[in-house]
C-alpha cells in the first residue's frame, strides 16, 4: 500500500454546483474512509480547495477512485497536486 496526497483547487466560478454535489461528495468519501482507502480529507478554510490522503495499492487504483467521486463529473476542481507521500509522522 502506498499514501497519496491529493490537492484540490476548487473552481469558484462552479461554488453553486459544488454546493449542490457536496452532500454525495461527502457520502462517497465517508464510505472512502469505511473502507480504509481515506485516511483524512477536508477543506482549507478559504473554501478555494481541499487536501486529501489516500491509502491506496498504486495511483492507479487511486485515479480509478478519484474518477468514481462526485465531484469529478460535475467537473468543480482541478488537482493541483497528487503525489505519492512517505510521512515522517503518519496521521493517527
Amino acid at each position: 500500500m502506498a499514501q497519496y496526497v491529493v490537492q484540490l483547487r476548487f473552481d469558484l466560478a462552479e461554488t453553486d454546483r459544488r454546493m449542490e454535489v457536496r452532500p454525495a461528495h461527502r457520502d462517497y468519501l465517508t464510505e472512502l474512509k469505511a473502507s480504509g482507502k481515506l485516511v483524512a480529507a477536508g477543506p482549507f478554510a478559504d473554501q478555494t480547495g481541499a487536501l486529501l490522503v489516500y491509502d491506496v495499492a498504486d495511483e492507479t487504483e487511486l485515479r480509478e477512485i478519484l474518477a468514481k467521486d462526485p465531484y469529478t463529473p460535475a467537473n468543480v476542481y482541478e488537482i493541483a497536486t497528487l503525489a505519492e507521500w512517505q510521512p515522517l509522522f503518519p496521521l493517527a
